[in-house]
């Protein structure tokens, strides 16, 4: 088959959208390239404070990130991912729900 099959392990998935569910392997690349620009976006704020954020996934909507540097152990992390992070993604990004961390 070619790289532009469909992953049919997405539709197995609790969750996925129906548009992930028939998603190519191009179009999951291409959502993934949206939320690493957006991530971009707010790199600069999370190093002024010493941080970083790695995407690690995306899944049914649902993007994983890992806090690292300073924001890794930040009591104030929870409240960067949510109000600042997520709140950036879902504007930027159509059909992300929620953002987690681990």
């Amino acid at each position: 088959m070619s790289d532009d099959r469909i992953d049919t392990t997405l539709l197995e998935q609790p969750g996925a959208t129906e548009a992930q569910a028939g998603a190519t392997t191009g179009d999951l690349e291409a959502l993934r390239e949206q939320v690493e620009a957006a991530l971009d976006t707010i790199r600069p704020a999370i190093a002024m404070d010493g941080g970083n954020v790695e995407l690690l996934d995306i899944e049914g909507g649902v993007v994983t990130l890992r806090m690292m540097g300073a924001c890794g152990g930040c009591p104030m992390s929870t409240m960067t991912l949510k109000r600042g992070i997520e709140q950036r993604l879902r504007e930027m990004v159509p059909g992300i729900e929620r953002v987690d961390a681990i």
